[in-house]
């Protein structure tokens, strides 16, 4: 199973397989099933989609890596006006945002990063939301909570999200476990050397588990990003046993994956947030939900010879 999830996320990163599936007839067909559509208008439909059964969202607009400052800019304009729209809309209270530090700077100018994401939280202020700062692969890391520390000390709320498949996460997660304190905590999806990462998935799991242990007994704001059933019964039953009330942590799963589950977990009374990504820049964030689950690649396969 990992030689087929490294070789599908080193697609990810190929510009021929790139071109192929973006021309591929039956790709539109599969990609409207993790990405709601393109535009900032999409992305509200897809709010007032997940709101309408008690469902919240983190929108994420698609794009890492940015080497062009008039996209950086772009980006930045993007988030902005789509913060406008969910304050027009009062959707505020539905929705915050995710963003990419290497989507917001050229060429890892960390201090660039953290000038544009100032912008972006001063302007989720005003809108009355919140935002939450991507993980990327294990170089980014120590920047990635840099700026994020430097963030909070104006905007407390500024939300960080930890990889429990990064051996170093339990110490990082040990420093962010405080109350008040906002943490994502996901699995990760990204191709990483086997020095920096646990062995195989069920020390990932283990992993996980501790880190949301050290969440929840140090009062920070868990946000649990997981799709796997047994993982969410787990944590349901220490959410339990640390005395956690509903509302004092959530559960995060990707638009498009297990939509019944979340529509389950809010029916029962829990905080389930839908991680929405839009833009024009899919194909890598594609190339990952299909390594994260054969199941997915099987889908998209089929698709594709169902158009071809």
């Amino acid at each position: 199973m990992e030689p087929l999830r490294s070789s599908i996320l080193a697609a990810a990163d190929n510009d021929l397989i790139r071109r192929v599936v973006a021309t591929a007839p039956g790709t539109r067909q599969i990609v409207a099933r993790f990405v709601p559509g393109e535009t900032v208008a999409d992305a509200l439909g897809a709010v007032r989609e997940l709101a309408a059964d008690g469902r919240c969202a983190t929108l994420d607009y698609l794009g890492e890596y940015t080497r062009d400052a008039g996209l950086v800019e772009q980006t930045v304009d993007t988030y902005l006006r789509l913060l406008d729209a969910l304050s027009v809309e009062g959707l505020s209270g539905s929705a915050e945002v995710s963003v990419k530090l290497s989507a917001l700077t050229v060429a890892g100018d960390e201090a660039l990063a953290a000038r544009n994401l100032r912008r972006i939280c001063a302007a989720a202020e005003d809108c009355g939301t919140t935002v939450t700062v991507d993980m990327e692969d294990h170089t980014t890391t120590d920047g990635t909570l840099r700026v994020v520390g430097e963030a909070r000390r104006t905007w407390p709320w500024v939300g960080a999200v930890v990889q429990s498949y990064l051996t170093r996460t339990e110490s990082d997660v040990a420093a962010l476990a405080h109350k008040g304190s906002r943490v994502r905590l996901c699995k990760g999806a990204y191709a990483e050397p086997a020095d920096v990462v646990h062995p195989d998935a069920h020390a990932v799991d283990l992993s996980y588990v501790r880190c949301a242990n050290l969440l929840l007994e140090g009062g920070a704001y868990a946000m649990f990003a997981t799709h796997d059933p047994r993982l969410v019964g787990l944590l349901r039953q220490r959410t339990r046993w640390y005395g956690r009330e509903r509302g004092s942590y959530e559960y995060q799963m990707l638009y498009g994956v297990r939509p019944d589950e979340q529509r389950r977990l809010a029916a029962e009374g829990e905080t389930v947030r839908v991680y929405v990504p839009f833009g024009e820049q899919w194909y890598g964030y594609l190339m990952r939900r299909l390594a994260e689950r054969p199941a997915n690649l099987a889908l998209f396969l089929r698709a594709l010879a169902s158009r071809s």
